[in-house]
């Protein structure tokens, strides 16, 4: 099933995890563990609600109920098509309403005066300057940011391709400011992160090696605090921001869509709700 979900169905390792969490959670709960499977065809739709009734009582999110459902109605229905169960009980139990949260976002201001935290006068600082303008001015994911390579940048056509969700590639515009402030960096201040150019990451770390996930969230969260901004900035506020600053400047939905990657127009929509209750 994890094979069908990595080749067929084209999700990233990260989802992949949360399906097999999901499982082996639905496992220990029938008192089996992925070594000692059940017979898939006796389990009952009363089991799955049984389970899910037990997340509600350990006072796990909504969230976390609903993409367990989802864990076992795409498994379930994986088994119907190989033909390990004849008949798919799960696929009549319906998804609870999920209340979506609206996402936090800072103001232009506030973008602007982050941006403006890191020091232009040593590597690190115009390092940190060039991920914080990325972030805000391409709305990228920090993952997308952390496993970027030199070869996606294309400064000519003012252009960045992205790999992002499930490997999926998308072409987003690169903005003056974020191009200014990366080509400051490449020139100055990455050759003293490698100056034997052999890695190919364009944000490195200390050591020379690649910028991690991690770091660069830290240090979106470090020039946060320093800016004083609110308590919980974290580095997808920047990408909210893009994407709510370019509806109140009246760009098309679908424009913004591609540029964040949705693949549906549903996900994107968030904004414009956003954008009716801000003041």
């Amino acid at each position: 099933f994890l094979g069908f979900l990595a080749f067929e169905r084209m999700l990233s390792p990260k989802t992949r995890e949360a399906y097999r969490g999901d499982l082996v959670a639905f496992l220990a709960f029938l008192g089996r563990t992925p070594s000692d499977e059940p017979d898939w065809a006796a389990v009952t739709q009363a089991d799955v609600i049984r389970f899910l009734d037990a997340s509600r009582d350990r006072s796990l999110s909504e969230a976390t109920r609903v993409r367990r459902l989802v864990s076992l109605r795409v498994f379930f229905a994986y088994l119907r098509e190989e033909g390990v169960i004849g008949r798919d009980q799960v696929a009549a139990l319906t998804l609870p309403h999920r209340t979506r949260q609206l996402p936090h976002i800072l103001t232009e201001d506030e973008v602007e005066r982050l941006v403006q935290m890191p020091p232009d006068s040593t590597p690190e600082g115009l390092r940190d300057r060039a991920i914080l303008e990325l972030l805000y001015g391409c709305g990228l994911r920090v993952s997308e940011l952390a496993g970027m390579k030199s070869g996606q940048i294309q400064f000519e056509e003012a252009l960045i391709r992205i790999r992002g969700k499930g490997g999926k590639t998308r072409i987003v515009p690169l903005g003056s400011k974020a191009a200014t402030a990366l080509r400051r960096y490449l020139a100055e201040a990455r050759p003293a992160f490698s100056p034997a150019e052999r890695e190919a990451s364009v944000f490195l770390g200390k050591s020379g090696k690649p910028l991690t996930r991690q770091a660069a969230w830290q240090l979106v969260k470090r020039h946060c605090a320093a800016a004083g901004l609110p308590e919980g900035v974290s580095p997808h506020w920047l990408r909210h921001s893009f994407a709510t600053h370019l509806l109140e400047h009246e760009a098309p939905i679908r424009v913004i869509q591609e540029m964040l990657g949705h693949a549906d127009i549903s996900t994107t929509q968030i904004y414009t709700h956003l954008n009716r209750v801000r003041p």
